[in-house]
Protein backbone atom coordinates (compact mmCIF):
# COMPACT_ATOMS: atom_id res chain seq x y z
CA UNK A 1 0.00 0.00 0.00
CA UNK A 2 1.51 3.22 -0.72
CA UNK A 3 1.33 6.05 1.39
CA UNK A 4 -1.18 8.33 -1.54
CA UNK A 5 -3.65 4.77 -1.09
CA UNK A 6 -3.41 5.17 3.00
CA UNK A 7 -4.10 8.45 2.66
CA UNK A 8 -7.36 7.99 0.53
CA UNK A 9 -8.14 5.40 3.56
CA UNK A 10 -7.48 7.44 6.56
CA UNK A 11 -11.14 8.05 6.96
CA UNK A 12 -11.62 4.13 7.90
CA UNK A 13 -9.62 5.02 11.06
CA UNK A 14 -10.49 8.56 11.47
CA UNK A 15 -13.58 8.41 14.67
CA UNK A 16 -11.51 5.40 16.38
CA UNK A 17 -8.12 7.30 16.41
CA UNK A 18 -9.71 10.24 18.19
CA UNK A 19 -11.01 8.33 21.39
CA UNK A 20 -8.56 8.67 24.28
CA UNK A 21 -6.55 6.08 25.11
CA UNK A 22 -5.94 5.00 21.74
CA UNK A 23 -2.64 4.47 20.13
CA UNK A 24 -2.56 2.77 17.00
CA UNK A 25 -5.88 1.42 14.34
CA UNK A 26 -5.68 -1.01 11.52
CA UNK A 27 -8.36 -2.26 9.16
CA UNK A 28 -7.46 -5.15 7.14
CA UNK A 29 -9.11 -8.22 5.06
CA UNK A 30 -9.97 -11.36 6.06
CA UNK A 31 -6.88 -12.82 4.98
CA UNK A 32 -5.03 -10.67 6.93
CA UNK A 33 -4.11 -7.55 4.25
CA UNK A 34 -3.48 -4.40 5.67
CA UNK A 35 -6.03 -1.54 4.04
CA UNK A 36 -5.40 1.25 6.38
CA UNK A 37 -3.14 2.22 9.60
CA UNK A 38 -2.41 4.79 12.04
CA UNK A 39 0.20 7.02 10.37
CA UNK A 40 2.67 6.65 13.30
CA UNK A 41 2.50 2.87 13.13
CA UNK A 42 5.25 2.00 10.47
CA UNK A 43 4.69 -0.14 7.70
CA UNK A 44 6.02 -3.37 9.07
CA UNK A 45 4.46 -3.04 12.52
CA UNK A 46 1.29 -2.10 10.76
CA UNK A 47 1.41 -5.45 8.16
CA UNK A 48 2.53 -7.50 11.44
CA UNK A 49 -0.76 -6.15 13.50
CA UNK A 50 -2.79 -6.87 10.66
CA UNK A 51 -2.08 -9.78 9.50
CA UNK A 52 -1.62 -11.16 13.60
CA UNK A 53 -5.20 -10.20 14.23
CA UNK A 54 -6.68 -11.77 11.08
CA UNK A 55 -4.88 -14.83 12.85
CA UNK A 56 -6.66 -14.15 16.28
CA UNK A 57 -10.09 -13.41 13.93
CA UNK A 58 -9.85 -17.62 12.35
CA UNK A 59 -9.11 -18.84 16.58
CA UNK A 60 -12.13 -16.95 17.68
CA UNK A 61 -14.53 -18.53 14.44
CA UNK A 62 -12.55 -21.97 15.04
CA UNK A 63 -13.69 -21.63 18.99
CA UNK A 64 -17.45 -20.22 18.14
CA UNK A 65 -17.96 -22.77 15.34
CA UNK A 66 -17.02 -25.36 18.38
CA UNK A 67 -18.61 -24.12 21.12
CA UNK A 68 -21.03 -21.62 19.73
CA UNK A 69 -24.20 -22.00 18.36
CA UNK A 70 -24.15 -20.84 15.11
CA UNK A 71 -21.34 -20.33 12.22
CA UNK A 72 -18.79 -19.21 14.43
CA UNK A 73 -19.03 -15.66 13.66
CA UNK A 74 -16.77 -13.09 15.26
CA UNK A 75 -17.98 -10.01 16.45
CA UNK A 76 -15.48 -8.41 18.93
CA UNK A 77 -12.26 -9.84 21.14
CA UNK A 78 -10.47 -7.73 23.59
CA UNK A 79 -7.12 -8.84 25.08
CA UNK A 80 -5.50 -7.34 27.59
CA UNK A 81 -1.69 -7.35 28.08
CA UNK A 82 1.23 -5.51 30.39
CA UNK A 83 0.82 -2.20 28.34
CA UNK A 84 -2.26 -2.23 27.31
CA UNK A 85 -5.64 -3.67 25.30
CA UNK A 86 -6.23 -4.86 22.14
CA UNK A 87 -9.77 -4.65 21.01
CA UNK A 88 -10.88 -6.41 17.91
CA UNK A 89 -14.56 -5.79 15.40
CA UNK A 90 -16.06 -7.07 12.61
CA UNK A 91 -19.35 -6.33 10.86
CA UNK A 92 -20.23 -6.86 7.58
CA UNK A 93 -16.84 -7.77 6.14
CA UNK A 94 -14.94 -4.85 7.75
CA UNK A 95 -11.52 -5.47 10.28
CA UNK A 96 -10.69 -3.09 12.77
CA UNK A 97 -8.26 -3.65 15.78
CA UNK A 98 -6.74 -1.04 18.00
CA UNK A 99 -4.22 -1.03 20.30
CA UNK A 100 -5.02 1.04 23.21
CA UNK A 101 -3.23 2.77 26.48
CA UNK A 102 -3.53 0.35 29.78
CA UNK A 103 -5.92 3.39 31.05
CA UNK A 104 -8.81 3.44 28.32
CA UNK A 105 -12.68 3.44 28.67
CA UNK A 106 -13.39 0.02 26.43
CA UNK A 107 -17.39 1.29 26.25
CA UNK A 108 -16.15 4.48 24.72
CA UNK A 109 -13.83 2.30 22.60
CA UNK A 110 -16.43 0.19 21.46
CA UNK A 111 -18.65 2.34 20.64
CA UNK A 112 -16.20 3.98 18.22
CA UNK A 113 -15.43 1.01 16.42
CA UNK A 114 -18.63 -0.03 15.61
CA UNK A 115 -19.78 3.12 14.17
CA UNK A 116 -16.33 2.76 11.93
CA UNK A 117 -16.96 -0.74 11.12
CA UNK A 118 -20.43 -0.23 10.00
CA UNK A 119 -19.13 2.85 8.16
CA UNK A 120 -16.41 0.98 6.53
CA UNK A 121 -18.75 -2.29 5.55
CA UNK A 122 -17.88 -4.87 2.84
CA UNK A 123 -18.12 -2.76 -0.12
CA UNK A 124 -14.96 -1.18 0.70
CA UNK A 125 -13.14 -3.94 1.41
CA UNK A 126 -13.79 -5.88 -1.53
CA UNK A 127 -12.14 -5.66 -4.82
CA UNK A 128 -13.52 -4.70 -7.98
CA UNK A 129 -14.89 -7.17 -10.18
CA UNK A 130 -12.57 -8.71 -12.87
CA UNK A 131 -13.92 -7.63 -16.44
CA UNK A 132 -13.43 -10.49 -18.65
CA UNK A 133 -11.93 -9.80 -22.61
CA UNK A 134 -13.22 -11.58 -25.29
CA UNK A 135 -10.89 -12.18 -28.15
Amino acid sequence: MSDQQNNDRSWMIAEVSVVPGVRDVVVFSVDGLLLAGSPGLGRDRAERLAATCSGLQSLGRALGQEFGTGDGLVRHQMIEFDGGFLFLRSADGAHLAVVADPVVDPRQVARAMQAQVLKIGAGNLSSPARRETVL
